[in-house]
């Protein structure tokens, strides 16, 4: 409940965000660039960010925290603090001098002055990512000592900013034509930075009072932070090949036009919603109580991961099958009521929802998939999340490839309908992704999940 108060709040946050943004930039050219800029310096922050952490960190420390070895989880948490401190100014510095390649990479349907305008918008957003990266780490501390609510309510503060700077410039510089357009993505830029720090700074107290003794270092001497360390990899793996999916969605719809890259980008605002409030929630809330599980005799431990389990798909699905039918059926009204102000018009509305139909086909499996690898996390065991993420991938980049590029013309649909069968194809690929980790779930632990007729049932 604590997590998803506080998602439910972000993520509301969130959409006032978009409405601002929608009013003062809507889809224009600017509009799109920003949206693209902002999604380079974000795959550091899901590499390194919550994700990756969930996977590798918290199982760790929270089973120490179980075993109540204060001890041993400080020099933990400190060493994971330095290391990851470490890693991600390397990251940023390298992600800065590389930005020219990142945004033709990313954006590839980029040229002249979208593309100049894109590398300088990443060069500003990179040092405020590193701040998210240790912002996931006060979240795992905080997770782990079971105070969910603060580390998900900390992104309102990120909102608050960003909000606040487009209401403070957007007037000034919205109607001015492209120039100001640019202008104005560039102040957005330095309130997302802003934005970072202070998500950061509001964690840091509660999370040094959790702490009995705070010290950074860089040491691997802790066989507990070497076993971190050997969760990282595979995790970090995992989020990477994710992050390539991702990074595919934006460069097939940067070549289908700025409109559909744009849009895809304020429906992911709308779909990850149900996704982050009951998937998220969920699975954050689950994922220590089942890595302190797993500290305890085998047929206990499995027994009691297949009940969270169980327990945790039921819940997940209760909310997100109606939330997907709201896409499904309603969605023109949903972004609407949510975008439509300014120059994010009617049409661009409907335009919206065929975006957002294709997202609803998956947005059960990849909700309740959520669950299932966090199981595989608590169980030690990154590596087969990763298996199977590659799989997804794969699958993935070729069906929306064919799906997204090829079919429209070959069916004589307008080349902008591409971005809804690129949502459609992440729908259908998260289906296969969910059914193999439950299979090798059964393997591991015995039956979970829906049991059969529940998402029928919820349908009708």
């Amino acid at each position: 409940m604590l997590v998803g108060i506080g998602i439910l709040a972000s993520r509301l946050m969130g959409l006032v965000r978009e409405r601002v943004f929608a009013h003062y930039l809507g889809n224009a050219e600017a509009a799109a660039v920003f949206k693209a800029a902002l999604r380079i310096p974000n795959f550091l922050q899901n590499l390194f960010g919550e994700g990756v952490l969930s996977g590798s960190f918290i199982p760790v420390y929270a089973q120490l925290l179980g075993k109540k070895d204060a001890e041993e989880s400080d020099r933990v948490a400190g060493a994971v603090f330095g290391l990851l401190a470490l890693a991600t100014s390397v990251m940023v510095a390298l992600g800065m001098l590389a930005t020219p390649l990142f945004v033709d990479l990313i954006a590839p349907g980029f040229e002249g002055g979208e593309r100049d305008l894109a590398v300088r918008l990443v060069r500003i957003l990179f040092p405020g990512t590193g701040f998210l990266v240790l912002s996931a780490w006060c979240l795992g501390i905080l997770n782990s000592h079971r105070r969910f609510l603060l580390s998900y309510l900390a992104p309102v503060v990120w909102n608050v900013v960003i909000i606040a700077t487009l209401l403070a410039v957007g007037g000034r510089y919205a109607q001015g034509g492209r120039a100001a357009e640019e202008a104005l993505t560039e102040w957005l830029a330095y309130g997302v930075v802003a934005g970072s720090f202070l998500q950061f700074a509001v964690q840091v107290p509660t999370v040094l009072r959790l702490l009995g003794r705070f010290r950074p270092a860089l040491s691997l001497a802790s066989a507990s932070v070497r076993q971190v360390l050997k969760n990282f990899g595979p995790v970090v793996l995992g989020r990477g090949v994710v992050q390539f999916s991702a990074w595919v969605d934006t460069a097939f719809a940067s070549l289908i036009s700025n409109r559909a890259l744009s849009s895809l980008l304020y429906a992911q605002t709308i779909y990850l919603i149900p996704v982050s409030l009951f998937g998220m929630a969920v699975s954050a809330a689950e994922l220590p109580e089942m890595a302190r599980a797993t500290g305890e005799g085998e047929a206990d431990a499995h027994a009691k991961l297949r009940s969270r389990i169980d327990a945790g798909s039921r819940r997940i699905a209760f909310w997100v099958v109606p939330s997907a039918a709201a896409l499904l059926f309603l969605g023109d009204l949903v972004s609407g009521a949510l975008l439509q102000t300014g120059r994010f018009g009617a049409a661009d509305s409907r335009y919206l929802w065929y975006l957002l139909m294709g997202a609803a086909v998956g947005l059960v499996a990849s909700t309740v998939g959520r669950l299932y690898a966090s199981a595989f996390y608590a169980l030690k065991d990154p590596k087969t999340p990763l298996r199977y993420a590659v799989v997804r991938v794969s699958l993935g980049t070729v069906k929306a490839y064919f799906l997204a590029l090829w079919l429209p013309e070959r069916l004589g649909l307008p080349r902008e309908l591409g971005a809804a069968f690129l949502t459609l194809s992440s729908g259908i690929v998260a289906w296969v992704e969910t059914t193999l980790l439950r299979r090798k779930l059964k393997q591991r632990v015995g039956p979970v999940g829906l049991p059969a007729g529940l998402l029928g049932r919820l349908w009708g």
